[in-house]
């Protein structure tokens, strides 16, 4: 046997990708071809050839069969037999193989002189044993009742959003995403099973780290139609997991805040015994609309307004416009020229740019015996690919958890970041609207009179806006918990927390005399506005098992005051351009208003599973708001579930294909109270009134002491499923929704001495199914493909409204008992008519004449079928 020992470095690279990981003992780059510091390796090369006999186990001792057994670096391999033995003859000592098999974790071990091997896999953790967070607690997969969806963030962050709620479009059933710009960091529309309010609140809750945050927008500032998110204050890297809780067993816990969906998100915390590991993420990209509309040139334009001034003076000769007077004729005659004769000014060229973005992320995880930690700072820019939009986020996150012994546990979560968006007004008339100024300013017109830049055609010059547009905000934030938990007995916890959501909000904008908004001496107008809100919350679980039965309690309560402060100030007339602030106007004025809420809640679950087989939970949740009258402050909010997991039963037992199969069923109550005023309840006076010049005080609101909580029951019936061991998994759900009590602002006769006043008098159904599709395409040690797929149907409609309420621009959106919400009312078209060019409308009523009696529902904003399709793709570690 001749064989000798070569000692050489060994320097390995990985495909390119940005990242950087720093971890005790080693350093590797994703990002380029370097990767690891040389390191001193030891090959035996020996022409020594060796027959491996060997045996794969599972878990228990037991052989596996068909395990794929390769040998790396090259194609060859075998199989393990009905027993899990192999057999690879005539193999070099040096051989490494590579063992893998679905549900177990890949391993890779060195041959050496070994000729008998028992190689034990590990498994994997399997999609039934993943942790999911509910309401006050967590559960395996396998055990859940309630309409759960979770989201790996991992899977998302690299969408190139301002905020994590806009990723998450197309990848939950039953939940419709929507943006009205696509401007980053503007606030997206989420929809969990469709609306159940016309007046009161429909977004779902967000929770971070067990804090009710607000997702309210604080802007004041009119940007037609748009308002900032303060979800996209929050890194999207940070987040550890998000769970959408959609049916009542889910959401009961929650009580009167349930009744839109909870949106649970848990940040990233470090491992005790874990070395420290430095994480840096960096991205940078480009975005570039397609050309949204082929607009006309000059010369079409110009055409177009002659054959209108013609065909107008045709139909109402009154008007004296003949070819003679055409505004597009020859100068000689007192025209503008030929229309051939017209140039072609591009506004939306001057509008639109290719938009640039960047993301920067730094973190520092780890942790000792007692002691873990969660270190991040991060740094987002992107600009909207209109101009002058801009998004910039910088945060800092600390997670911090320590063990005082081993029967008690602190711990602080902490959220800080600064958001600035300088932003734009869409969709609101001349105004100040850029989409407006390049779309509707026609073409053939030159921005430029006289060698000056002006105005055009009641709209602005958009070469002006985009100089001197400025309207801004900064946004600072703080979301904070401090927790600490006790083991009283062995299975008793108790643990009690205090939140933090801190939101200053500081806004200005201002308009110099060259735009229409600050015609004719200029207009700035300020705003800062301040929430704070403060959660006190203990909870007391009980977990016990006994042979096959295991029972769990939860008992809690929670105590909540939110403030909201704000001051207005506004300033027109300044003296020239040059002075911007408000106390350099020549008018002024100013207003401020404060308001408070608390909510006082208790709240408790029980729970019983038999044998992983049977499971049934109860839970009820009551809340005190003083948002309500005296006597209808308190609402109660019971559910109630079970599930039986078939799979479990003798008689499925045998089936191999089948992993996972299991029926729920759930029924509760759940309550809704946002998007009403905090003394929405009762009779106000304001003191702002004047009588003959003195101060004065008057009545501003009137009280309705009926009024209370909008409540929302639903039902839900599942099934879900698993086959070959996880490759393939589907859930299906069908669920019914009914509100009663709707929150309703109703109009009232101005004799009365008021305009509107709250009141309960709407309902509101919603009912659908949900179908989830995942597979694992892919799985091996290189390479892995995954699809997923969920489609839903949502049936939207208003059982009970006395007075239909209409919305909008021309009563566009009308809301009338027996259609759905937000419901298009609208003439319909039927043709148009060759002989004059004119639409025809449908005669409704048949009097002959179109009216807004004509006017009907074509349609509503509620699609007929929606969902997402996904397919993620890993080689090694490249994605």
């Amino acid at each position: 046997m001749n064989s000798k020992i070569l000692m050489k470095p060994y320097l390995s690279s990985v495909p390119l990708s940005w990242r950087l990981t720093l971890i005790a003992g080693g350093l590797s780059l994703s990002g380029g071809l370097a990767a690891r510091p040389p390191e001193t390796h030891a090959y035996v090369y020996t022409q020594l050839r060796i027959q491996i006999n060997g045996k794969v186990l599972d878990e228990n001792g037991n052989g596996i069969p068909g395990v794929n057994i390769q040998i790396k670096g090259s194609s060859k391999g075998v199989t393990t037999n009905a027993n899990g033995e192999f057999q690879i003859p005539n193999t070099e000592v040096s051989t490494r193989l590579i063992i893998s098999f679905i549900g177990y974790k890949t391993q890779e071990i060195v041959v050496g002189n070994q000729t008998n091997l028992r190689i034990q896999l590990v498994p994997e953790q399997s999609q039934l044993s993943e942790v999911i967070v509910v309401g006050y607690g967590t559960q395996e997969r396998k055990n859940l009742i309630g309409s759960i969806s979770k989201i790996d963030p991992s899977e998302t962050k690299n969408i190139p959003t301002g905020s994590f709620d806009a990723q998450l479009q197309g990848k939950i059933p039953g939940v419709q995403i929507s943006s009205n710009t696509g401007v980053p960091g503007e606030t997206v529309n989420i929809r969990v099973r469709g609306a159940t309010s016309i007046n009161a609140d429909n977004d779902p809750l967000y929770v971070v780290d067990g804090v009710f945050i607000n997702n309210t927008s604080l802007q004041s500032i009119g940007t037609g139609g748009k308002a900032t998110s303060p979800i996209a204050d929050i890194n999207p890297n940070d987040i550890e997991s998000i769970e959408v809780l959609k049916d009542a067993e889910a959401t009961a816990l929650y009580g009167s805040r349930g009744a839109n969906g909870v949106i649970l998100i848990t940040t990233k915390r470090g491992k005790f015994d874990q070395k420290p590991k430095i994480s840096f993420n960096a991205s940078t990209g480009w975005n570039k609309a397609a050309r949204l509309w082929d607009l006309t040139t000059g010369p079409e334009h110009a055409q177009l307004v002659n054959e209108w001034w013609i065909n107008t003076g045709k139909d109402t000769p009154s008007l004296n416009r003949t070819e003679a007077n055409r505004p597009f004729r020859p100068v000689s005659e007192g025209g503008r020229g030929l229309p051939e004769e017209q140039k072609t000014y591009d506004r939306l060229g001057e509008l639109f740019r290719t938009a640039h973005l960047q993301n920067y992320d730094l973190s520092l995880a780890g942790g000792t015996n007692d002691t873990r930690y969660y270190i991040g700072g991060s740094y987002t820019q992107q600009e909207a690919i209109i101009k002058p939009i801009n998004f910039e986020r910088a945060s800092f996150k600390i997670n911090l958890d320590q063990k005082v012994n081993d029967k008690v546990q602190v711990g602080v979560s902490n959220i800080l970041s600064r958001t600035y968006r300088n932003q734009a007004r869409a969709g609101d008339g001349p105004q100040g609207g850029l989409l407006q100024a390049a779309l509707h300013t026609p073409t053939y017109l030159s921005p430029y009179e006289n060698g000056v830049l002006v105005g055009r055609a009641g709209f602005d010059n958009l070469t002006l806006l985009l100089e001197n547009y400025d309207v801004h905000s900064i946004s600072l934030r703080y979301i904070g918990n401090l927790y600490g938990e006790a083991e009283l007995l062995p299975g008793l916890k108790f643990r009690t927390s205090f939140g933090v959501d801190y939101n200053g909000y500081d806004e200005s904008e201002y308009w110099n005399n060259l735009l229409i908004a600050g015609s004719p001496s200029g207009l700035a107008t300020s705003s800062q506005t301040q929430f704070s809100s403060l959660l006190n919350e203990q909870t007391l679980a009980y977990r016990k098992t006994v042979g096959k039965h295991g029972f769990g309690l939860l008992v809690g309560n929670s105590l909540q005051s939110d403030v909201l402060k704000r001051t207005y100030a506004e300033g027109r007339g300044f003296a020239n351009n040059a002075f911007t602030q408000i106390s350099s106007a020549s008018t002024t004025a100013g207003s401020q208003s404060w308001s408070k809420n608390t909510l006082a809640s208790f709240f408790a679950k029980a729970d019983y599973n038999y044998a992983g087989k049977y499971l049934v939970n109860a839970s009820v949740r009551a809340d005190g708001s003083s948002r309500f009258g005296n006597d209808r402050k308190w609402g109660y909010f019971p559910s109630v579930g079970a599930a039986w997991r078939i799979s479990q039963e003798e008689f499925l037992k045998s089936v191999p294909v089948l992993s996972d199969l299991k029926l729920r069923a759930s029924y509760g109550i759940t309550g809704n109270q946002n998007g009403i005023g905090n003394f929405a309840a009762q009779g106000l006076w304001t003191g702002g009134a004047s009588y003959q010049g003195n101060p004065g005080i008057a009545p501003q609101q009137l009280g309705n002491p009926d009024l209370q909580w909008e409540k929302t029951r639903q039902w839900n019936v599942g099934l879900d499923a698993s086959l070959f061991d996880g490759r393939l998994s589907a859930e299906f759900n069908v669920y019914n929704k009914y509100t009663t009590n709707g929150l309703l602002l109703l109009t009232l006769p101005s004799t009365t001495g008021f305009s509107t006043y709250w009141s309960n008098a709407a309902e509101i159904s919603n009912k659908g199914f949900e179908v989830a599709l995942q597979s694992v395409n892919i799985r091996t040690p290189e390479l892995k493909w995954t699809t997923s797929l969920n489609l839903a149907r949502n049936v939207n409609n208003i059982e009970k409204l006395e007075t239909p309420l209409r919305y909008g621009s021309r009563d566009l959106i009308l809301q009338q008992q027996g259609s759905p919400l937000y419901s298009f009312w609208v003439y319909k078209q039927l043709y148009v008519d060759p002989q004059t060019g004119n639409v025809v409308y449908e005669d409704v009523n048949k009097d002959g004449k179109i009216t807004t009696a004509d006017r009907q529902i074509l349609g509503s904003i509620w699609p007929k079928l929606f969902g997402g399709l996904t397919n993620n793709l890993t080689y090694k570690n490249l994605m």
